[in-house]
């Protein structure tokens, strides 16, 4: 059963005559993702500290947003683990305050340090724009760790949705550079499959939020070649060596188009040798991580992707 909030949230949507992402241009998509958080979006949680950096990457400087947390524990002096995000959005939409409360959250529950990354967003930069950037700011993140109050030998990566899908890639990417040691990645609901053919997508294809619609709209503004989609960097799932990745916890959502896609990346990870943990929450919709001021599961959610953080990145 689709959870009552959930329900309530999606029926106030169509009385508000809330459009469908898939009808509205980017600029117009991005606007309303932006005013659309304060409504499902609790109030940001005081941090210790916040800061705005950049990052240089292949296509230009990458803006990046570092979250410490408030601590009883160690001293501001002290080296953090890091956590490095990227944000939801279908590599079309959201940004560095899309995601802000959900960064101040987890940093602040896990203990973290947290790196927001605002890579380039489709249709101006195509794939693999976004892969690039992702992967240019988590490496620099490495590099500059110390300077930062953060510790490089207890890096992380993770993203929701399509950010979801470049944590995944940027584990692989990282695998096989072998110079960027990354200790674990939190994938919640990600995308692993560009060819958008499992059976959720189908059952979970209208009605929930997401969309069929919305779904074929991001991808098409990401993928300019439909052979793109059998890329790893695009499609991780479908990587020739999942072996030698970072432990994984998979966050999916019972009512969510990719659903499947998380859980298969998920077994596929398991499969190839690593540790990998999914969690279905079953009465859920695709996006609801970020939305606690109106879902109470939001709360354990987060909870339960700091607790497992906390685990994989305490003292080495």
């Amino acid at each position: 059963m689709l959870h009552p909030q959930a329900r309530a949230l999606l029926d106030l949507m169509i009385a508000r005559n809330v459009p469908p992402t898939h009808t509205l241009t980017p600029a117009d998509a991005r606007a309303l993702y932006r005013e659309r958080r304060t409504f499902t979006q609790p109030d940001p949680p005081r941090v210790a500290e916040i800061r705005e950096l950049a990052a240089d990457g292949p296509h230009g400087s990458i803006s990046l947003r570092l979250y410490r947390p408030l601590s009883d524990g160690p001293t501001p002096a002290a080296l953090l683990p890091v956590l490095v995000y990227f944000h939801g959005g279908g590599w079309v939409i959201g940004d560095l305050d899309t995601h802000d409360v959900l960064c101040r959250q987890l940093a602040n529950a896990s203990g973290c340090g947290v790196v927001s990354v605002d890579y380039r967003l489709a249709p101006e930069h195509r794939f693999p724009a976004a892969v690039d950037d992702a992967i240019a700011a988590t490496r620099w993140v490495a590099k500059q760790a110390t300077a930062l109050g953060l510790d490089a030998t207890r890096l992380a990566v993770g993203g929701d949705s399509a950010g979801g899908n470049l944590a995944a890639v940027v584990c692989i990417a990282a695998r096989d550079a072998g110079d960027l040691p990354i200790v674990y990645q939190l994938l919640i609901y990600p995308a692993t499959d560009m060819r958008r053919s499992m059976p959720s997508h189908t059952t979970n294809g209208e009605g929930y939020l997401l969309t069929r619609d919305s779904i074929t709209y991001y991808h098409d503004h990401y993928i300019e070649d439909a052979r793109h989609d059998l890329d790893w960097r695009a499609s991780p799932l479908l990587a020739a060596d999942l072996g030698r990745l970072p432990p994984a916890l998979v966050i999916t959502a019972g009512f969510d188009p990719l659903r499947d896609e998380g859980l298969a990346y998920a077994d596929a990870l398991t499969q190839a040798g690593n540790r990998a943990m999914e969690v279905c929450f079953e009465r859920q919709i695709h996006g609801f991580i970020t939305m606690g001021r109106v879902l109470d599961e939001t709360s354990t959610a987060i909870e339960l992707c700091a607790a497992e953080l906390k685990q994989a990145l305490r003292a080495r």
